[in-house]
């Protein structure tokens, strides 16, 4: 991509009113833009990065089974009376369309449960896993810290289906290793945090992502890392994981989340299932959560430096940040070779600004690798190569 035609614009001075560093960086190199409280709009830079996370959930969803569909987001009120939440969910969106009511849906329980008892009928059907990735909407009231606390954002849930606990356990655990992959990938240390599992279960389980810029207060166990919710600390005094009592405490934010639904959306839809001997039973449901454009800012929020974005390898807009200076045919030549052996590039192959410039706005981008080729390398047939981690850059000689 030449940089000359790149949608974007990089910014000086961080948008008013912005507090936490991812808004204030993502904002400032071009990733996104507001487009009013709580709605924000994911320009090329952005939206790149926001495509290679959901690529990543997608494959380690795929991976345990999951099997991707699309529901709608705007959806019957009817569905949400049957479970009590059309008057008790305060973040439900209301609109009228005609002589009907709907709810732009911040969750799919009540969507995919009538869905999948047209499907589910006999133990032979069970288990079952159906994710897909979509946009949520709710009625945040305290809307702050950029894409960490939004109206609008991109989630991806997955449901499970299943005949007994037993199972519904099993697939659980699954979906925990599932998610500490994805997290790692994405170049993020999350905690595994205890947290209430309201009418579900005892506990459900958040991935908690440390950052000041956090709402949540975890207690981290110092001897095996388990971490539990603010919330529930008062009334676990030791770790549930190793029987420690030493506890670190910090700000986070939640990234991720699974719960134990077992049959709390099943028996308001009479979603059944006949057993092996005949009998009518409710099928048990499990529900797992990652918010996509939350995880993208948290990732900035622990990978980044006083100059700007740090991205980690798999999810950078870019591989590398090609940079012109005075030496644009043999720039050319070198992006074109670059791109045929299938990397990703942003060239910087704009005239009109200095090296200085071009430089500090590529820190703030964050790419990993910076190539630089200028008169100065191309004297001992070299480029200058920085990796956006490390202080030195080293010459590596060209290929042509």
């Amino acid at each position: 991509m030449y940089q000359s035609k790149l949608f974007y614009k990089a910014f000086k001075e961080a948008p008013k009113d912005a507090e936490a560093v991812s808004h204030i960086l993502l904002t400032r190199a071009g990733f996104i833009d507001q487009t009013a409280t709580g709605l924000y709009s994911f320009l090329p830079l952005g939206f790149k990065v926001l495509k290679k996370i959901e690529n990543i959930i997608r494959e380690e969803m795929t991976n345990i089974n999951g099997q991707e569909f699309l529901m709608p987001a705007l959806t019957p009120k009817e569905n949400w009376q049957k479970t009590g939440r059309w008057s008790s969910f305060d973040a439900l969106f209301k609109l009228k369309g005609g002589d009907k009511e709907y709810a732009l849906a911040p969750t799919h329980e009540e969507i995919i449960s009538p869905l999948a008892k047209k499907i589910i009928l006999s133990y032979k059907d069970l288990p079952l896993y159906l994710f897909q990735i979509q946009t949520k909407f709710r009625k945040e009231l305290r809307v702050k810290s950029g894409l960490l606390r939004t109206r609008e954002f991109i989630m991806k849930d997955l449901y499970s289906f299943h005949a007994d606990r037993k199972d519904l356990e099993s697939y659980y655990e699954k979906v925990s290793k599932a998610y500490l992959n994805i997290f790692k990938r994405c170049g993020i240390k999350v905690y595994k945090t205890l947290a209430s599992g309201g009418s579900f279960s005892k506990y459900s389980h958040e991935y908690q992502a440390i950052t000041e810029s956090g709402e949540d207060v975890i207690h981290i166990c110092n001897k095996c890392q388990l971490a539990i919710n603010d919330e529930i600390k008062k009334e676990t005094k030791k770790c549930p994981g190793c029987n420690g009592s030493k506890f670190e405490k910090k700000k986070a934010v939640e990234v991720g989340n699974i719960f134990e639904l077992n049959d709390k959306y099943s028996l308001p839809f009479d979603l059944n299932f006949q057993d092996k001997d005949g009998r009518e039973k409710p099928v048990l449901m499990g529900c797992y959560g990652i918010g996509l454009s939350r995880l993208m800012a948290s990732v900035v929020e622990n990978n980044n430096d006083g100059n700007g974005i740090i991205w980690p390898n798999e999810i950078a807009p870019y591989d590398i940040h090609l940079i012109e200076i005075k030496a644009k045919k043999e720039a050319d030549k070198l992006y074109n070779k670059l791109c045929q052996q299938g990397k990703e590039v942003l060239y910087d192959d704009r005239e009109d600004i200095s090296p200085g410039e071009k430089f500090a706005e590529s820190d703030l981008i964050g790419i990993p690798e910076r190539w630089i080729i200028s008169p100065k390398t191309l004297r001992s047939n070299s480029i200058e190569v920085k990796n956006r981690k490390e202080a030195k850059p080293k010459l590596i000689r060209l290929a042509f």
